[in-house]
């Protein structure tokens, strides 16, 4: 590990006093590995006992654990079938703390590259209404990779600043998770980078565009709603400081008290000239527990808030003509039911989405994905995308190859390799141990890879 910055180590020493040998300490070992499984797709059951790495519980997260065997499950393909997501452990509180309900309405503001969102997605067992937004397009670019392996079908996707979403979407949301972006102090044994760039100048920098989000973010909560708020840093300035200053500009939200279980730490305001009541957010410490390090306040917005105007829904633009037949034709050949209502089905440019519940009109706002992206309309035919197989079952395809996880077959198919497969030519899904992986067509009796590119390059 690279030198920490000195002035990171003398605030530390003079914030924790006698804890601080414990908390140097901890710095200079390895770092957690944590996968969080996805029970879209499999219980948690099922899956420990799938995987076959040495894994120990997550005490604050029923779905996540540690890696413990110097195992690499991002080469895996149950990683490619979306069957886990990478997670360090702390990073797993968040949306835990949120608490999600299916059916809300709720927003992932600064949302990539996704790991929480996907998490958010799980929660609410695909009901509902998800929006992920970040203002990074290249960072989008990685999330939609990512919801795509989750199968999540019930979320949008935008690539937008908060100050225009609360302007266009105002207070719309039941729950609202502000994952911010900050100096990155607790991930110092695991990112270089991190080490590298941290100053004293960035720590204010980052506290003062924290402020900036939180503003807008709390334009976009329901009188009732939730935000939470959450950093992966131990600076007092963008932690129990960013809360108390928005706080006094925003008397309709309360803090919500968690509780300190699991060694979570209660926040400490007086490390930053905050009122009392910021003690009810918590700080996860390396020293504490078997994770990186995060800061999480929960607040609430007060019922009698004023509401936000009620938005109109975005109106569908169905398939017709040409592109009806083309879609009608690929589900009777390939799968074994429609995989969405028909009225919740969108054509935008030449893609088709199944739009999800209670979407609201996003005109003005630029939108990734409207929806579960099914497919494209290509010349005289639809071509599915790797979205639809990776949030469908096995049994619902006519035509499918099925792999085991250790089978040279499956790492093939993931490096696009083509591969012997006797069978009608056609759209065939590719699964490993009945997870999907992905599409490929099956020409003369060769399967052609349709995994996408990013899939191979994974872990």
């Amino acid at each position: 590990m690279s030198t920490l910055p000195p002035l990171f180590l003398d605030r530390m020493s003079r914030l924790l006093g006698e804890e601080y040998p414990a908390f140097r300490a901890a710095l200079q070992a390895r770092p957690h590995v944590g996968l969080r499984v996805n029970t879209l797709k499999c219980p948690v059951a099922e899956a420990r006992a799938r995987l076959p790495f040495a894994l120990a519980p997550v005490p604050w997260c029923r779905s996540g654990f540690r890696v413990t065997d110097g195992s690499r499950p991002g080469k895996h393909p149950y990683h490619a079938a979306g069957l886990y997501y990478l997670q360090e452990p702390s990073a797993m509180a968040p949306a835990e703390i949120l608490a999600p309900q299916p059916g809300e309405r709720v927003l992932d503001l600064a949302a990539a590259p996704g790991g929480k969102t996907t998490h958010l997605a799980a929660l609410m067992r695909g009901q509902g209404l998800l929006v992920a937004n970040d203002v990074q397009p290249k960072r989008v670019h990685e999330m939609t990779n990512n919801l795509d392996r989750w199968g999540a079908t019930h979320l949008a996707v935008l690539v937008e600043q908060p100050r225009r979403l609360a302007e266009r979407l105002g207070a719309f949301f039941d729950r609202v998770l502000v994952d911010a972006p900050c100096s990155g102090e607790g991930m110092f044994r695991k990112d270089a980078a991190a080490r590298r760039t941290w100053t004293p100048n960035h720590v204010a920098r980052c506290a003062r565009l924290q402020a900036g989000i939180l503003r807008h973010a709390a334009r976009l909560v329901r009188p009732g709603g939730f935000l939470l708020y959450s950093t992966c840093t131990f600076a007092p300035e963008e932690d129990e400081g960013t809360v108390a200053r928005f706080l006094e500009a925003h008397p309709d939200f309360q803090v919500e008290v968690i509780p300190a279980a699991h060694g979570f730490a209660r926040a400490r305001p007086e490390w930053a000239d905050a009122r009392p009541e910021v003690a009810g957010a918590v700080r996860l410490w390396p020293h504490k527990i078997a994770g990186e390090g995060h800061f999480v306040a929960l607040l609430r917005r007060r019922a009698d808030a004023p509401p936000g105007s009620r938005l109109p829904l975005l109106r569908p633009r169905p398939p017709r003509g040409e592109m009806l037949a083309h879609y009608r034709t690929f589900v009777s050949q390939t799968l074994c039911c429609e995989p969405a209502p028909r009225d919740r089905l969108a054509v935008f440019g030449n893609r088709l989405y199944a739009l999800p519940e209670g979407l609201p009109d996003l005109k003005g706002l630029r939108v990734e994905r409207f929806g579960w992206w099914l497919g494209s309309f290509k010349t005289g035919r639809f071509e599915p995308a790797h979205a639809l197989a990776l949030a469908l079952s096995a049994e619902d395809f006519q035509q499918r190859v099925d792999f085991a996880a250790d089978a040279a077959e499956a790492l093939a198919y993931l490096r696009r390799e083509p591969l012997p497969s006797p069978g009608p030519d056609g759209w065939v899904a590719v699964t490993v141990d009945g997870f999907p992986l992905g599409w490929a067509r099956r020409v003369q009796g060769v399967l052609k890879s349709r995994a996408p590119r990013w899939l191979g390059r994974m872990g």
